[in-house]
């Protein structure tokens, strides 16, 4: 066998294994928070549609006997239906988007996860049963997970569309540094990483009250390191667009270094986590 055909499959699996994260799924609803803004509706819309497409289509085409998950009908539908109502806006209209989009997308995610939630069918849930067996898909640990996870997401793009509302509304500054990028994005990175560390504790606890061998349980550091490590960045966001006294963006600079590197020595694990 060629190493190409060797690499075909390995590269199929991480494939799978990307379209299979809900992290992927709610990729247009981040592309959205991130890029929408005065002058930028049309920009942002047509890139979280094409994202949404895209997932679809692909999902599709990879793995035909795939479900077609709740987020990714919540994207398709949702953005497209943005997209026709920029075609179709008036200018006062459209100035009212750019500058209120970024909230209705936040809070119409946050009532997909809630939801989805109160249906008993968590939108994760879709995600996590393409990677586990079906045996474990009514375990009260398994769904109290993807309960978790969809939670977290619900709680990310409400702080999203809380801290837009306070810009654009109190501030009267949809382009405010701090509540237009900054806690919007720390919000999505704790989301995220909560989404990669959570699942993994649940399996080592899991994996320890069984008495079977394997990782051991990630720490808490494992969690805050990324949010940590964001505080550069902020300090430097800081300084260079003016979005706080000096002092505060060295701070956040040196405290953001400090605290990684604290983190990154924590041990991976209590004695006694190993199973």
């Amino acid at each position: 066998m060629s190493r190409a055909q060797q690499q075909a499959p390995a590269a199929d699996s991480k494939l799978s294994q990307l379209l299979d994260s809900p992290v992927i799924g709610m990729s247009p609803w981040i592309a959205m928070s991130i890029l929408v803004g005065p002058g930028r509706y049309e920009v942002a819309v047509g890139v979280s549609l094409a994202l949404a497409v895209a997932l679809v289509v692909v999902g599709r085409i990879h793995h035909r006997g795939r479900s077609l998950k709740i987020l990714e009908v919540a994207d398709v539908v949702f953005f497209a239906a943005m997209a026709v109502i920029g075609i179709f806006a008036s200018p006062g209209m459209l100035r009212w988007l750019e500058n209120y989009s970024g909230e209705v997308s936040s809070i119409a995610l946050t009532v997909i996860a809630l939801g989805s939630m109160a249906l008993r069918v968590p939108f994760t849930l879709q995600y996590a049963r393409e990677q586990t067996p079906p045996e474990v898909w009514n375990e009260p640990g398994f769904l109290r997970t993807n309960y978790l996870i969809t939670g977290a997401w619900g709680a990310a793009f409400a702080v999203a569309a809380i801290a837009g509302a306070f810009g654009d509304l109190v501030l009267h500054n949809s382009n405010n540094v701090w509540t237009g990028w900054i806690i919007q994005i720390a919000a999505i990175i704790v989301a995220l990483q909560f989404t990669r560390w959570y699942p993994d504790v649940v399996r080592a606890r899991s994996r320890r009250e069984r008495g079977v061998p394997g990782p051991p349980e990630p720490p808490l550091s494992a969690l805050l390191i990324p949010l940590a490590g964001y505080l550069t960045p902020v300090g430097i966001a800081v300084l260079a667009f003016d979005a706080g006294p000096l002092w505060l963006g060295v701070a956040l600079i040196v405290v953001g270094v400090l605290l990684v590197r604290s983190l990154s020595r924590t041990p991976s694990a209590e004695p006694g986590v190993r199973g």
